[in-house]
């Protein structure tokens, strides 16, 4: 036999309104929900990453490397020209800062760390630092 249980539209506002409230940024209606999508990838050697920032000039890109931790952020800057007489309807492209933080596995070797932005897609090249292997001493 099924269940039946009441369903109240207030309860699961309630329920989505205070399960997200500390875990993700609070959105407001109409305003666009903007992150840098990533692809990673793995060799023996390096990561690859492939980052989509569209619309972002390459000097407005920055990478920082700390330790396994790598952080993307971009300024998408508004060069909007809207000639006499017009008047803007609708406007969904996004203007602003965006950034993203990811941990990878293995600490990234920073110092030969390579970046290359064409056509709205960052792609970076992380080599692995190489893992220091523990050494066993004898005790005198």
């Amino acid at each position: 036999m099924a269940n039946i249980l009441r369903y109240n539209p207030a309860d699961v506002a309630l329920d989505d309104f205070f399960r997200g409230f500390f875990v993700r940024p609070l959105r407001f209606e109409g305003q666009q929900d903007v992150q840098i999508k990533l692809d990673v990838n793995e060799d023996d050697n390096a990561y690859t990453v492939h980052a989509e920032i569209p619309g972002a000039k390459k000097e407005d890109i920055h990478v920082s490397i700390d330790g396994s931790q790598v952080s993307i952020s971009a300024e998408v800057k508004n060069e909007k020209e809207v000639k006499e007489g017009e008047k803007v309807l609708r406007c969904e492209r996004y203007y602003g800062k965006v950034s993203r933080t990811f941990v990878l596995d293995q600490d990234v070797d920073e110092t030969t760390a390579e970046a290359k932005y064409n056509n709205g897609i960052l792609e970076l090249r992380l080599p692995k630092r190489a893992s220091v292997k523990s050494k066993s001493i004898t005790v005198q």
